[in-house]
């Protein structure tokens, strides 16, 4: 491990060991100190978050661009310190802090046995959505985590969401598509963030004007399995109270192949994930490229 890898671990460490203890109204204003003084310096993230808001809201100026950065890297510690101090949130805690609307397309999809996707975007504060549906539906579910470095902090990162009661996979390898093909097949949920492809093997889709590539996982895993796929988006307001959207079931076409099915149904999940962005841009957290014309060919997303 690098010095630069042990002083990461270190100081996520300490974010859950530390700030999961503060008081909430400090953990808060340490929140927005932190994402102003990252604001401030303008370091490649922040330069990139304007960046992708652009794309989201073409006619805005700098200084539009420039306030909207500074919301979204307030978002960004929010979810932070809230993830951080999720472990020692109590259950009533984890009830109230999510409100999420058209909840019963996800229950009618889990009573009628046939498995349910979630698909996301990185938008607010998805681990306590996850938390609030082991919690107020007492339903279990299955993700797929990306490898971080060092592994340390993989590992702390599985902990943690195993400990709000998820099934956690990692997303290198081959046998995560079919652990989750079996969890649909019994009836289970699985929920993935599906907005950025990491595989260089995704789907393009029209993304606010211009082609990105999002994952065909959830589109596919939908077609093999007969499993409702459901697109969700989030949202903070200026409350503590996270928002939320369970939009309508994506379908399965009822004709074409299966590249061509996947395609429509990727869409469809980029379009319903465009709408939360659209209406609360500060609250999507993308600090990377996305779009193919961002991307270095050579490198693939970064």
């Amino acid at each position: 491990m690098t010095a630069a890898d042990r002083l990461t671990d270190a100081l996520y460490g300490l974010g859950w060991s530390t700030v999961r203890k503060l008081p909430e109204p400090v953990a808060v204003r340490l929140g927005d100190s932190v994402a102003d003084l990252a604001w401030r310096q303008r370091g490649k993230g922040v330069q990139r978050l304007e960046s992708n808001y652009a794309r989201v809201l073409p006619d805005a100026g700098p200084e539009r661009l420039r306030e909207l950065s500074r919301a979204g890297m307030r978002s960004y510690l929010r979810y932070w310190m809230e993830s951080f101090r999720l472990p020692a949130w109590s259950e009533e805690r984890i009830r109230r802090g999510f409100e999420p609307k058209d909840v019963h397309h996800l229950t009618d999809g889990l009573a009628s046995g046939r498995g349910v996707i979630i698909a996301l975007p990185h938008l607010a504060n998805w681990d306590l959505a996850g938390a609030w549906v082991t919690t107020e539906l007492a339903t279990p579910f299955t993700t797929v985590a990306e490898r971080l470095r060092p592994e340390t902090l993989y590992d702390r990162f599985v902990a943690y969401r195993e400990g709000l009661g998820m099934e956690v996979l990692p997303h290198s390898g081959g046998t995560a598509f079919g652990t989750l093909a079996r969890r649909l097949r019994a009836g289970g949920l699985v929920c993935l963030v599906a907005d950025r492809d990491l595989s260089a093997s995704g789907v393009e889709v029209d993304f606010f004007g211009d082609t990105a590539r999002m994952p065909a996982g959830p589109a596919l895993l939908a077609q093999q399995t007969g499993a409702v796929l459901l697109p969700v988006t989030l949202w903070y307001d200026d409350t503590p109270v996270m928002k939320g959207r369970v939009h309508a079931p994506v379908e399965v076409p009822g004709s074409g192949d299966k590249a061509e099915k996947t395609s429509v149904m990727t869409q469809a999940l980029a379009d319903a994930f465009a709408t939360g962005i659209a209406d609360h841009p500060e609250d999507w957290h993308m600090l990377q490229r996305l779009w193919l014309a961002d991307l270095d060919p050579a490198k693939g997303p970064s």
